[in-house]
């Protein structure tokens, strides 16, 4: 079955044996919940230890347990405190060190474990690996990290503000998937038929308990926006990968809602000289574990057999490879970001997005942003099914969007790397949010959206705040013919709570105030260009 949903994966290499249920003592004693998956074969072979909050029914048994044990793994799925049957309370991020350790200890026991061990596993199961690395048994020989996330508050928040529509499907995800397929999908299902209610409910604080009910760790987080509130010291598993010499895959998606997270810590691991490869697709956070699960998981097997059976057969040459959007093409690198040179773009008047520096700094344009009535989301990394690329048409038409639009390209422009902007923006209450996209404009007028990055303003009287938006990163092609824009507006809900413009929080405000934004012409959109001519005109 699982050859037939997914073309090109490897044949078996062995029959598979099955432990289930087994009993692994947590930090405090607490029984994991554990299945171990085996090779019905002869001889020695590496582990693999994959621990998620998700539970260990369908999707995770075939996906980890039987399609690793196959290819000739010992494969240790396990439910981590408080899921999936294991005793004791899921704590968001807090025992994950601590229980992976112990799980260590006890493999050490076992007399199929060979000493060598790896890890696997995405999204919240590429935090437990980050947690174990923070002090990495010596049996650790690899690791890979697909859709990864080390640092909760940076999935929740964005300068501050929250990921609304994120953080509801989290909550989903984390309380009904580990209790089994039919249960979380009612729970999705109940999500996306409340969705409206909860996200414009005044205000936002417990509205969600209708759609999935008690969340103690979820009103946790929605009281903590502050990435330096003391509630989160400890959460961000980063600096492990700072003096890390575990070998180390990172996989991702150009609209993964972890794609900048997978790029903060491959940065890091560069610069602590370990070795590492980073693979980007065309994915978001799901598809990645869907459509893109042939690659993926080649990709995977690929670098745990490199590492743990020396066997480098299958890596690849270069340390990465990215899927380059409009170019519809692999492209093997040395490295993330590649050498490029940065090119300014300003919005003009006319809506215009030129190369040319304006000469006077002035106001260019105004529009308003009504909290009442907020600029939509579209498409983008979302954990949803509207995630992703998508015609932003319907959006742009909007008076509360700016588009500047730059004249059609004589030959194709190649854009790799970090995006970002500068911004210059008034406001007439003085507490705004920015949203700011880029898109790719084809021959027939069609606005899709490539990536884009959302920022707070506070700003006094008439004079303009200038902020920095990060805009994630790219690899796009823009095709001869096809033009630039930039798109502006005040935000994008519900992926994120919209901002009341009245400096209240956005989880506890009950009264909203429309905002006058006014856009400076000492705005930037910064593109790392690598290759083509800039435009014509």
């Amino acid at each position: 079955m699982l050859r037939a949903t997914w073309r090109g994966l490897p044949a078996k290499r062995h029959e598979v044996g099955w432990e289930p249920g087994l009993a692994v003592p947590a930090a405090d004693g607490s029984p994991l919940i554990t299945d171990h998956y085996f090779p019905r074969a002869e001889g020695d072979f590496p582990t693999l230890l994959v621990r998620s909050p998700y539970g260990r029914g369908l999707p995770w048994s075939a996906m980890y347990g039987l399609l690793f044990a196959e290819q000739g793994f010992h494969v240790v799925l396990q439910s981590c405190r408080g899921t999936g049957g294991s005793g004791g309370a899921f704590d968001l991020w807090r025992n994950e060190a601590a229980d992976g350790r112990a799980t260590v200890a006890w493999l050490r026991g076992q007399p199929w474990f060979d000493g060598t061990l790896g890890t696997v596993g995405p999204s919240y199961l590429g935090y437990t690996q980050w947690a174990l690395a923070a002090d990495p048994p010596p049996e650790l020989k690899a690791m890979v990290v697909q859709v990864g996330l080390h640092d909760p508050y940076g999935l929740f928040y964005a300068d501050g503000t929250l990921r609304l529509e994120n953080a509801l499907a989290v909550g989903a995800g984390m309380t009904y998937q580990h209790q089994g397929m039919a249960r979380f999908l009612k729970a999705t299902l109940r999500l996306r038929r409340h969705l409206r209610a909860v996200t414009t409910a005044r205000p936002l604080r417990g509205a969600y308990v209708p759609a999935l009910g008690e969340v103690p760790w979820l009103d946790d987080v929605l009281a903590h926006p502050d990435a330096h509130d003391p509630y989160w010291d400890g959460a961000s598993a980063a600096r492990p990968a700072e003096r890390l010499s575990v070998p180390t895959a990172l996989l991702t998606g150009w609209h993964d809602v972890l794609a900048d997270q997978t790029f903060e810590q491959y940065g890091r691991l560069r610069r602590a000289g370990c070795e590492t490869a980073l693979l980007v697709g065309p994915w978001t956070h799901t598809s990645a574990l869907r459509q893109g699960w042939p690659e993926v998981f080649a990709e995977s097997l690929a670098w745990l057999r490199a590492h743990l059976c020396a066997d480098p057969s299958g890596l690849r040459p270069t340390t990465v490879r990215a899927y380059v959007g409009g170019e519809d093409a692999w492209r093997d690198l040395d490295d993330w970001p590649p050498a490029a040179a940065v090119t300014p773009w300003y919005p003009a008047p006319g809506g215009q997005l030129v190369l040319q520096a304006p000469t006077d700094p002035a106001p260019l344009t105004t529009f308003r942003y009504d909290p009442a009535d907020p600029t939509p989301s579209l498409g983008g990394p979302l954990l949803s099914r509207t995630a992703g690329p998508r015609d932003n048409g319907r959006l742009e038409a909007r008076d509360d969007v700016l588009t500047f639009t730059g004249p059609p390209l004589t030959e194709s422009l190649d854009i790799l790397g970090p995006v970002s902007a500068r911004l210059s923006v008034s406001t007439d209450t003085g507490h705004a949010d920015v949203f700011t996209r880029l898109c790719d404009v084809d021959a027939q007028g069609r606005s899709v959206n490539v990536c884009d990055g959302l920022g707070r303003l506070r700003t006094t009287g008439d004079t303009a705040s200038r902020v920095t938006v990060p805009m994630s990163a790219t690899a796009h092609r823009f095709p001869a013919g096809h033009r630039i824009r930039w798109q502006i507006s005040g935000g994008a809900h519900p992926r994120y709570a919209r901002n009341p413009g009245t400096g209240r929080s956005p989880v506890d405000a009950t009264t909203f105030t429309p905002v006058r934004l006014t856009l400076h012409t000492a705005s930037v959109l910064m593109l790392p260009r690598t290759s083509g001519l800039v435009a014509d005109g």
